[in-house]
């Protein structure tokens, strides 16, 4: 069965961030993922990681300007993206972690060819950079139903960007509940891109609550991740119906 992880920005949210790596081990969970957690001081969340016995996942790059969603594909940013870039990198690797997701930014239809020739060059940037470290660059597709604008929606154009970029390092973040309600036909899609998925995430579509409603069938999803032989984490990232712990059933039910 998959390994299932704790997006500890979205699950938990009732109790302050430092305080979710805990509630996290004792639901269950062996590992977490964050998203913006620069606020609290690396050495407390690596305390907190220690003393649970939790595997750490990854981190996001922020979002830049107000409203940008990150700059990783914003020409003329190139500067800001390679800060963003030291910001990860320096606090994944002080509380022991292994992926930073670079938040492509939004980008408006006409600006779109320049973008993608400032994202390849960005990425390899950083890829080369984190390759030291032994990061992963993960890059995501995102709806854009849900965020607008957003330079990369689908897992084949981002598969494209990493052939063009030619590092190892770069993979998908490839999350079910964004590629849903792109395309759809989610199996075969993973497993066509499977060999440069480094991490996956799941919700319920459309609600993004709790994969055990809406129209995706994740026990099919999950027996099919099974199958295909991804040796990776699946992430739970979605808002919860109510608290976060009476919403935690789909773990047994997935898992079995």
């Amino acid at each position: 069965m998959p390994r299932f992880a704790a997006n500890v920005a979205y699950l938990f949210s009732e109790r302050p961030p430092i305080e979710r790596f805990a509630a996290a081990a004792a639901a269950g969970f062996k590992a977490v993922e964050a998203q913006f957690p620069y606020d609290v001081p690396a050495s407390a969340v690596r305390a907190e990681l220690d003393r649970h016995g939790l595997t750490m996942l990854g981190i996001n790059t922020v979002h830049g300007r107000e409203s940008e969603f990150g700059t990783a594909a914003l020409p003329g940013r190139e500067r800001d993206f390679d800060a963003h870039v030291t910001q990860a990198l320096d606090y994944i690797t002080a509380i022991g972690g292994c992926q930073i997701h670079c938040l492509a930014g939004k980008v408006p239809p006409e600006q779109r060819p320049a973008a993608e020739r400032t994202f390849i060059a960005n990425l390899v940037r950083a890829a080369d950079r984190a390759a030291e470290k032994n990061i992963t660059v993960l890059i995501e597709p995102i709806n854009a139903r849900d965020r607008p604008d957003y330079f990369l929606n689908r897992a084949e154009h981002a598969a494209d960007i990493i052939a063009k970029a030619g590092r190892p390092n770069i993979r998908i973040q490839f999350d079910f509940y964004h590629a849903q309600i792109v395309g759809g036909d989610l199996i075969r899609r993973f497993e066509k891109h499977m060999p440069v998925v480094g991490h996956v995430q799941i919700a319920a579509v459309p609600s993004r609550h709790e994969p055990d409603e809406g129209e995706v069938n994740y026990r099919e999803v999950c027996r099919a991740i099974d199958a295909a032989g991804f040796k990776g984490w699946v992430a739970a990232e979605y808002f919860p119906r109510a608290k976060t712990e009476d919403g935690l059933g789909w773990l047994k039910t997935l898992g079995s």
